[in-house]
């Protein structure tokens, strides 16, 4: 009797968080780009361990899937310490940061995941915390209410976020150190693709890990999950290698264009031209005409959008470029001047 989809999702979606854990690098040797970035993290990795330190808390900036997890990972393992994830969204109660600070090692990391969208009363415990380690719990209510004060052992805030601007002024102020992950070069991207091949034993053509590189937006994520989408093709319809060929075949059938973008970019591109003359249309305006969330749009296909230069942002909304409107085939005549 087989299982019910119900029942094999959860499976399969546990097999794929599996395998993106063993792509992860874990040292920071084996991590490719963020040079400058690298160099920073191993002097204050090597001074915290000579001074038998706790790390000092660090925050990482940038859009997803560029390896915000992964460094706060590789500095528990070359610290040689636990690490506690946890989402932003969700700690909703002050028990919920509470019962996590308390259950601290010494040195620990503490990950918290979009950390912009803490709420403020986690946010007003985590201050004493990150700076005295302590805790203040506040027992009791009106004229009776008293302070109990824990001591916490010293430990590393990582947080991680893709909205900079959203962070309070007061809790942006404790990180020492504030990183912002840029998008990577395709020769960079390369070098992960071929790593990945080699962690999953898939052979793979120097030129298709550079094609697969070049479509991959500057994100080491995407880079792996077109990889793994580009295995199975491999796999399914050829003998299992993946050459260019097979690599520029697989990358039709997924509608991934010579730019990186997908079906969903370009329909974002075509929207801006062709329902509202180019633009400038607002954000929630053109997140109704997609179907997509607001946040999804501004998170996670704008930037690479921007990057190109096929779209920009102004005050009254969004415009489409010269070049936006040339990569989805729009005629230059209809071009709108605002």
């Amino acid at each position: 009797m087989s299982a019910s989809p119900d029942v094999m999702t959860p499976v399969v979606a546990v097999e794929e968080e599996e395998l993106e854990q063993t792509l992860r690098p874990r040292r920071l040797g084996e991590f490719v780009g963020q040079t400058r970035i690298k160099d920073q993290v191993a002097i204050a990795l090597e001074a915290a361990k000579a001074r038998d330190d706790a790390l000092d808390h660090v925050l990482l900036v940038g859009p997803p899937g560029l390896g915000k997890t992964s460094l706060a990972y590789i500095v528990r393992e070359e610290l040689g310490v636990g690490i506690r994830c946890v989402a932003g969204p969700a700690l909703e109660r002050k028990g919920d940061i509470a019962a996590i600070l308390t259950a601290l090692e010494r040195h620990d990391v503490l990950f918290v995941d979009e950390i912009h969208r803490l709420n403020r009363a986690i946010e007003e415990i985590l201050y004493p915390a990150l700076e005295d380690f302590r805790l203040d719990i506040v027992v009791g209510q009106g004229p009776a209410a008293r302070t109990l004060t824990l001591d916490l052992p010293p430990f590393t805030l990582i947080g991680a976020t893709t909205r900079t601007g959203l962070l309070t002024t007061p809790l942006r102020d404790r990180f020492g150190m504030t990183f912002r992950l840029e998008y990577y070069e395709p020769d960079e991207l390369g070098v992960i693709v071929r790593r990945s091949a080699r962690i999953l034993d898939v052979e793979i053509e120097d030129d298709a890990a550079d094609e697969i590189a070049r479509r991959s937006r500057g994100t080491p994520r995407i880079a792996n999950r077109i990889l793994k989408r580009v295995r199975d093709v491999a796999q399914v319809k050829h003998d299992g290698a993946i050459t260019n060929d097979v690599a520029r075949a697989a990358l039709q059938l997924l509608e991934v264009d010579e730019r990186g973008l997908e079906r969903v970019d370009r329909e974002l591109l075509s929207a801006v031209v062709h329902k509202f003359d180019g633009g400038p249309v607002g954000l929630s305006t053109l997140a109704v005409a997609l179907g997509e969330e607001p946040d999804t749009i501004e998170d996670v296909y704008e930037p690479y959008l921007l990057q190109l230069g096929f779209l920009q942002r102004t005050p009254r909304g969004r415009v489409i470029t010269k070049l936006g409107r040339a990569h989805v085939g729009a005629s230059p005549d209809d071009e709108q001047l605002f």
